[in-house]
């Protein structure tokens, strides 16, 4: 099958972050993504993730420089002027200080898609804060919804949605968007990519009904908060939870008859008696261990499925029946499991991923493919402007 961005290069200049986790699934859906770094002997405190994060960095490329040189500068807009996509996480104005943000790139290539990520975006009065998942997930209002423990703090959520969805499946988004629009138009893009406004953007049903509305959104306001016995979590018998989902009546009914429930019917929606329709489905399900209720309800249209651990997870059958996890195998690491090409429309690999040291770079390669001797290539390494 060919991949859909079959053809698209893409310049990574992030490590870690939402930027990272967008140039990896644009790896997964066929893009050509380069990973750029600093030379080593002058890149300072990097955050060196483990071998097995961003999926091990398979399918990527990697090319080292030091961008505050001038001729390392210039080696990367080399690079930039023949490729689609850029990516950078610095803070902002920083790249537009090195001489490679979007006005310097976009002169020697106007079709560029350049794509700044920040936690709060380039424009605003917290823009210069520094910050990371569970501070844009606060700002959005993700953790105030999300529950208190059992001193009234927000817990700390089970993924990094920010970073994730927040941010880089935002970024995946908005850059394909830009590169459909180039298609017709022939113009790139700069794309404000803001954590935070994406956090936003996942919170809108809450923000918008109390726009809407004028009344506030807490915790167990409305059905999708906790309000009604028919969206919650619940223990089994073997002290394992089941999460339970049946919003509509249909669902609902087949859940209460399932239980020997019938007289809660009729009350799915009535505030007055919630807390024994709790009690009484609790009451229930610890009857029972937590797999064979999921055996004979989730079947039979009651919108009930297991809280599954990470171990349980990557054993499920449904995932495994959609091919959900590759192999990868590192020349240090040796051969080991993880998440494959799952979204819509990724091809996925028939064979083992090869995945590669974190120290193997492909700098040659590219800058001659850029257009760079390999005189000057030779003279760049030995003057520590690249590696």
């Amino acid at each position: 099958m060919t991949e859909l961005l079959e053809g698209v290069t893409v310049l990574d200049l992030a490590s870690v972050g939402p930027a990272a986790r967008a140039s990896r699934w644009l790896a997964d859906y066929g893009a050509d993504v380069v990973k750029v770094g600093p030379v080593p002997a002058k890149s300072g405190v990097q955050i060196a993730p483990p071998f097995f994060s961003y999926s091990a960095h398979r399918r990527m490329k990697r090319v080292l420089l030091d961008i505050k040189a001038p001729e390392g500068r210039d080696a990367f807009l080399a690079l930039a002027a023949k490729a689609d996509v850029v990516i950078e996480s610095f803070r902002p104005g920083v790249v537009d200080r090195l001489g490679i943000g979007h006005a310097a790139v976009s002169a020697l290539n106007p079709g560029i898609v350049y794509c700044s990520t920040s936690g709060f975006g380039q424009s605003g009065p917290k823009s210069q804060q520094a910050g990371h998942d569970l501070n844009y997930l606060g700002t959005g209002g993700f953790l105030h919804l999300t529950g208190k423990d059992a001193d009234g703090r927000p817990p700390i959520p089970g993924a990094t949605v920010a970073d994730s969805a927040g941010g880089g499946m935002h970024a995946v988004i908005a850059i394909l968007a830009a590169l459909l629009n180039r298609a017709s138009t022939g113009q790139g893009r700069h794309l404000d990519v803001s954590v935070a406004d994406g956090v936003l953007a996942l919170m809108a049903l809450s923000v918008d009904e109390y726009l809407a509305t004028g009344e506030n959104v807490e915790v167990g306001s409305n059905l999708l908060l906790g309000r009604y016995a028919c969206y919650d979590t619940y223990q089994a018998g073997d002290g394992k939870w089941l999460s339970v989902a049946a919003i509509e009546p249909r669902f609902w009914g087949n859940l209460c008859r399932l239980l020997g429930l019938d007289k809660w019917t009729a009350h799915q929606n009535d505030d007055a008696v919630q807390d024994e329709i709790r009690r009484d489905i609790a009451e229930v399900l610890r009857t029972k261990s937590r797999d064979a209720w999921v055996a004979e309800l989730a079947p039979a249209d009651t919108c009930v499925s297991a809280v599954l651990s990470v171990p349980e997870l990557v054993e499920d059958e449904q995932f495994a029946a959609r091919g959900a996890f590759a192999t990868a195998k590192h020349p240090k690491h040796g051969t080991f499991r993880q998440i494959g090409a799952v979204l819509a429309g990724m091809v996925p690999s028939e064979d083992p991923y090869l995945v590669r040291e974190s120290d193997v770079t492909d700098t040659d390669e590219l800058l001659a493919a850029a257009g760079l001797s390999a005189d000057k290539i030779t003279a760049l390494r030995d003057e520590g402007v690249v590696a």
